[in-house]
């Protein structure tokens, strides 16, 4: 589980997957995102092909929401959704945010990771593997390019997410 709050603290509070979140606030970052990504990496969808118009569901497990994309960039969705309020889709990729973070950038064989199961994939499976081709075809890091967008303290954060998701050093600390 992503945890990035002082360990004594961590221990009191509940897991941030089962806290509530306003969704509302977070969807202009979401629609900021993708549009970011499609200008700078238009070939990622347009590797998607029939795939564009396809609803997917990405459910972030250690997140305390689920994402809803739909990679079609003349009306692109990115954005967060209530996992009891899922809206129709036609693939679903679920794990958690190291796993996929590992995935989004190709800092490992995509293959690798879908047959290890530490992802969940349901509905249409070759949509999956499209969007997962697409994203492993993508030069440079799309986390990098997300983490710019919001100056050093976005690099501050991608910094810290990927040292958490190499894991804890020797001594167990992040």
């Amino acid at each position: 589980m992503l945890n990035i709050l002082p360990a004594p603290l961590a221990r009191r509070l509940p897991p941030p997957s089962d806290l509530p979140v306003p969704l509302l606030p977070l969807q202009p970052v979401f629609y900021r995102i993708v549009r970011r990504v499609a200008a700078k990496h238009p070939e990622l969808f347009e590797r998607l092909g029939k795939h564009q118009r396809t609803d997917f569901i990405i459910d972030v497990t250690d997140f305390p929401f689920a994402l809803h994309l739909r990679p079609y960039p003349p009306a692109l969705i990115l954005r967060a959704v209530r996992r009891e309020r899922l809206p129709k889709h036609q693939a679903a990729i679920a794990g958690d945010f190291r796993t996929l973070l590992r995935m989004i950038d190709a800092e490992e064989d995509g293959d690798a990771i879908f047959f290890s199961r530490e992802l969940v994939i349901s509905g249409d499976t070759e949509a999956i593997v499209t969007l997962r081709n697409a994203m492993d075809d993508v030069e440079g890091s799309i986390a990098e390019d997300v983490a710019e967008m919001f100056g050093p303290p976005g690099k501050m954060a991608l910094a810290r997410l990927n040292k958490m998701a190499e894991g804890p050093d020797s001594e167990g600390a992040w």
